[in-house]
């Protein structure tokens, strides 16, 4: 999908405007002359009539303080993730008109060439007509040198169709890009499509000692230091014949928790690498969970539904079994060992069947059965189920599922599946009533069991009477 990030000065709109194109309240905004609140990345999906794109909210740029302020040094932040951009929005404000930071802010760009296609926007510019002011300022914009201007009120939502017609060209000519970059990919690697797998977890749990026991030689930078990773790291190898895309993540790092600087860039870099893996496989540390007796902390938690959230399939693997070596601990390993798989299903009921494995990845062991559950895990994501097959299951589960006497409840009468990766399948219900959400649970949970598609995040959409008449 392709990714836009919106730039500018301090208090020129720019969490407003992102707000708007994710139609959701999400960064804070305040409404002052001097104030400025977003001090990291945000990052949301984005809906401007037809397109589709990742949008990407960047602090205000401060370019003259080099290194003295939070801004300067999110500036920098900002500098390194616009390489990873489709496209840019250059935001003034319309009723201050052009300022020297403006100017400054167009330099710094202009500095980094990188060749990016930039849209002029100048926001808080509702109600023109008559406003020889704001009509003024627009005027003047063209003295940036980032071409025809397009005015829009994010507050409003005025000349949001405009700008449409702006990013619509630039973001298509990103799609095809980034089709033909998979294309190629596709072609260098004899026709098959890597298996893209994300190392993921907590800082300090082994992620990249995991990928250099999977590589089978030293390539990423291990230590005991926490967050030794920073940045994203992809490596591509073969695991029997078949093309592996590995990335090793910066450890994660819940949105309340994100610092500002390096850290808090890693984090959203981190977020976009796992949206792009097809297996997500998160680390645990034994030693931790034995030691506190609990098996998934609050992040690592939040870190499984957003894999689950997100559509990707899941496996956990438990590192540094090794520490729990020996006759002494054998009971303890084996207590470990029962409860985990325990508290991760009642962690986690939207997986049910998660694949777990216990691993000592500093000693090379699981290595095989890791890539043996990520191949079999991306298998089950890929799944497609004939619509009479999956019709015959449905009258069998149903007629097992306990009834309700009540002539208005809905009534489950056809299903069919819409697509893979991950499976969704369409539900349609007789009746004007929709079907409950433990319902729907139960039947996206019989799903899983019967086509084996545990740790696989299952959707199913229900389609009643009322909502296929457009009643």
């Amino acid at each position: 999908m392709p990714s836009v990030i919106i730039l500018g000065r301090p208090n020129v709109g720019k969490s407003s405007l992102y707000n708007r194109l994710v139609h959701r309240k999400e960064a804070i905004v305040y409404d002052t002359p001097d104030s400025h609140v977003t001090r990291d990345i945000r990052e949301g999906s984005a809906k401007l009539s037809d397109l589709r794109f990742k949008v990407f909210d960047s602090a205000g740029l401060e370019t003259s303080e080099e290194g003295e302020t939070v801004l300067a040094r999110t500036t920098g932040l900002t500098a390194t993730f616009l390489r990873t951009c489709h496209a840019a929005l250059f935001l003034i404000d319309g009723r201050a008109g052009v300022s020297p930071l403006d100017k400054e802010a167009v330099m710094w760009f202009r500095k980094l060439n990188l060749n990016l296609p930039v849209v002029l926007v100048v926001n808080k510019a509702e109600k023109i007509t008559g406003d020889h002011q704001i009509m003024a300022n627009i005027a003047e914009s063209y003295s940036l040198g980032l071409g025809d201007p397009v005015p829009v009120s994010a507050e409003t939502g005025e000349g949001l169709a405009d700008l449409f017609q702006r990013l619509q060209p630039i973001l298509d000519a990103a799609k095809e890009k980034l089709v033909d970059e998979e294309e190629e990919e596709e072609k260098s690697l004899g026709g098959q499509k890597p298996l893209r797998l994300a190392i993921a977890g907590r800082t300090n749990v082994g992620k990249s000692t995991v990928i250099n026991s999977l590589l089978r030689k030293e390539r990423v930078l291990t230590g005991p230091e926490p967050g030794l990773t920073r940045d994203a790291i992809t490596i591509d190898f073969e695991f029997n014949k078949k093309p592996v895309r590995l990335v090793d993540t910066a450890g994660w790092i819940q949105r309340s928790q994100l610092e500002e600087g390096p850290m808090a860039l890693s984090a959203m870099l981190a977020r976009r690498s796992l949206m792009t893996a097809h297996v997500v496989a998160i680390v645990l540390d034994a030693q931790e969970i034995a030691q506190s007796k609990m098996t998934l902390r609050n992040s690592e938690a939040a870190l499984a539904r957003w894999v689950t959230d997100e559509g990707r399939a899941l496996i956990i693997v438990v590192n540094k079994m090794d520490v729990l070596k020996g006759q002494k601990n054998a009971d303890l390993r084996k207590k470990l060992m029962e409860a985990v798989p325990k508290e991760i299903q009642l962690t986690l009921p939207q997986v049910l069947g998660v694949p777990i494995i216990f691993v000592s990845a500093l000693k090379g062991r699981g290595r095989s059965t890791i890539m043996k559950l990520a191949f079999e895990a991306y298998d089950k994501w890929c799944t497609r189920v004939s619509t009479p097959r999956l019709n015959r299951w449905l009258h069998k589960v149903l007629a097992r599922h306990p009834k309700r006497k009540d002539e208005k409840r809905a009534k489950p009468r056809y299903i069919t599946q819409v697509k893979a990766r991950p499976p969704t399948f369409v539900l349609f219900v007789a009746g004007f009533y929709s079907l409950e959400d433990h319902e729907l649970r139960f039947i996206s949970n019989a799903i899983r069991e019967d086509f084996n598609m545990g740790g696989i995040p299952v959707r199913v959409i229900q389609r009643t009477k009322k909502e296929l008449e457009g009643v």
